[in-house]
């Protein structure tokens, strides 16, 4: 199939098709004598492989490794586990820092009257003057 039927059957991009098979996250299609690129099934299995990874907030590289372990009948599921156990803890690492992002920026806009006045904390704490400071 061309790469517009892979884009569709997958929900990645043809754009991010392209992309993947660029960093070898997918092997170069082949082509057809038009010069199309052509995916099969397997390729199609992958780029699903690989949205389903990204979905879940893994990195291109964290998507390397499970597609190696994917691919390695050997592969103890303890490596797997270990991978995910620590993509979740960098998500809680980063749901604190959005937590106390939006802590902040609610103290700002609680300070803030939003009326016509050119007075207002959350600029100032942007630009780092006044009494509120940085954050």
């Amino acid at each position: 199939m061309q790469i517009g039927e892979a884009a569709r059957r997958t929900g990645v991009s043809a754009k991010m098709i392209r992309h993947y098979e660029a960093i070898g996250l997918i092997p170069g299609a082949d082509r057809r004598e038009s010069n199309y690129r052509d995916y099969g099934h397997h390729d199609v299995h992958r780029l699903g492989f690989i949205r389903r990874a990204r979905d879940l907030g893994f990195s291109i590289e964290e998507i390397r490794d499970l597609l190696h372990l994917w691919g390695d009948t050997q592969r103890s599921s303890a490596d797997v586990k270990a991978l995910a156990q620590a993509h979740i803890d960098d998500l809680d690492q980063k749901i604190g820092l959005l937590g106390e992002m939006r802590d902040t920026l609610s103290r700002l806009t609680d300070a803030c009257d939003g009326d016509h006045r050119p007075d207002c904390p959350i600029i100032e704490s942007l630009a780092g003057d006044g009494p509120h400071g940085r954050f």
